[in-house]
């Protein structure tokens, strides 16, 4: 989602896109209306809205229906859903309704004061929501880019190449220069400069 989405407000009757327009101005975010389900879809389609405020009775396309399509496409399956409802709040509605994954139903006429409580909550939710997934999704990558070895050098997992020894007297010759010393420590002063003349 862009960091600039908005709320579309989605009504069919002008009066009604107006009053809610005024309840939510306070909040600041970004406004945008439909007047159907259909135009509705589309702007949702687009990407870039955070919040949907929709009215369930509609000609064409109603607001459930618009839930239902939404459901169905993983752009906008978790778009936060607000209905609207000026005809009751039936236990029929509310099962098809929250069934959908609709966020709350609201009677009209709305409250400003609750409509703008519940917008605000659940849109600031879902922004935190998405910006705690961003960043799993960028730790993770960094994770796995850590991992992942590197040109050169050789993976920490790699058995250890062996010993290299140096070229004269292979890996006994300390110890064998160590006899050595010891063969020449016993000798007396001749026997040892006669020892050296010989081995040199």
């Amino acid at each position: 989602m862009p960091p600039d989405a908005g709320i579309l407000i989605v009504d069919d009757h002008e009066d009604t896109l107006y009053a809610l327009e005024s309840a939510l101005t306070p909040l600041g975010y970004r406004l945008t209306r439909a007047t159907s389900g259909d135009q509705a879809l589309k702007q949702v389609l687009r990407g870039h809205v955070g919040l949907l405020l929709l009215d369930v009775r509609m000609p064409g396309v109603g607001g459930l229906d618009v839930v239902r399509y939404m459901r169905k496409v993983a752009q906008t399956q978790h778009i936060p859903v607000l209905l609207l409802t000026g005809y009751g709040i039936d236990h029929h509605l509310s099962t098809a309704a929250f069934q959908l994954g609709v966020a709350d139903l609201i009677a009209k006429p709305v409250d400003p004061w609750i409509l703008r409580t519940k917008v605000r909550y659940l849109y600031d939710t879902h922004q935190r929501r998405l910006a705690l997934e961003r960043e799993l999704r960028d730790l993770r990558a960094r994770a796995h880019a850590q991992d992942a070895p590197r040109p050169g050098l050789p993976h920490p997992d790699a058995p250890a190449p062996p010993e290299r020894h140096g070229a004269q007297g292979g890996a006994h010759a300390p110890e064998r220069a160590g006899e050595r010393i010891a063969e020449c420590a016993g000798k007396r002063p001749g026997e040892r400069e006669q020892l050296h003349r010989g081995r040199t």
